[in-house]
């Protein structure tokens, strides 16, 4: 099992209900069941073959009445009163998206693929506590955003851009993920660009330096 699901499944905990949306294989769904964490899971894909290899991973349990699937997109099909819901893989806006047309679970996990500064502005303006913001490598660079669907949050501009947790801990993986991004955007100052668009990529090189100097 890749590092990327294993974290995600360290980040659930014992719960009556719970969702696994855009389950695709149904590993961190397993990993309830099989530990004893929750007994009414529920899988959910908008695509039929993903949900197709979920169900094949989680028989066991379907045959036992404590999974159920669900052929949907976002949260529809998902009872409003579900305690723990896990959105992985997914675009930031997408989990937008998905929590605009549906709602804000009672407990979540999401690991945003990009645009997790959007994700962030959203659940703080609609009231949402975060708890965990990090990111982590497997592979490639990860973030994810744990909380509740009420809190008091309240984050600073440098906050949303990089997460809390990260500024605070200062993680091997989260600075090793603000070098890369100067790395990528230094040989792209290299190159013709457009006086707002070079100032805009400088911009964001020294709000990164500052917090790789610990200057945040």
């Amino acid at each position: 099992m890749k590092k990327r699901i294993e974290l995600l499944c360290s980040l659930l905990f014992p719960v009556s209900s719970f969702a696994d949306v855009g389950c695709d294989h149904g590993y961190c769904s397993e990993y309830m069941l099989s530990n004893g964490l929750c007994e009414d899971v529920i899988i959910s894909d908008v695509s039929r073959g993903s949900l197709k290899k979920a169900e094949t991973l989680l028989s066991r349990y379907v045959k036992e009445g404590k999974c159920r699937s669900n052929l949907g997109d976002g949260l529809r099909g998902i009872p409003k009163e579900t305690e723990l819901v896990l959105i992985a893989g997914m675009g930031g806006m997408e989990i937008v998206s998905i929590l605009k047309e549906g709602f804000l679970p009672k407990n979540f996990v999401f690991q945003p693929m990009k645009n997790t500064k959007e994700l962030r502005q959203f659940l703080l303006a609609n009231g949402a506590g975060i708890e965990r913001d990090f990111t982590f490598f497997d592979e490639k660079y990860y973030d994810v955003l744990c909380g509740t669907r009420k809190g008091d949050t309240i984050y600073s501009p440098l906050e949303y851009e990089f997460g809390r947790e990260n500024l605070r801990e200062r993680s091997a993986d989260f600075l090793a993920f603000l070098a890369e991004k100067n790395k990528r955007d230094a040989a792209l100052l290299k190159g013709e660009l457009p006086a707002a668009a070079r100032e805009e990529i400088c911009a964001r090189v020294r709000r990164r330096e500052e917090v790789l100097r610990g200057c945040s």
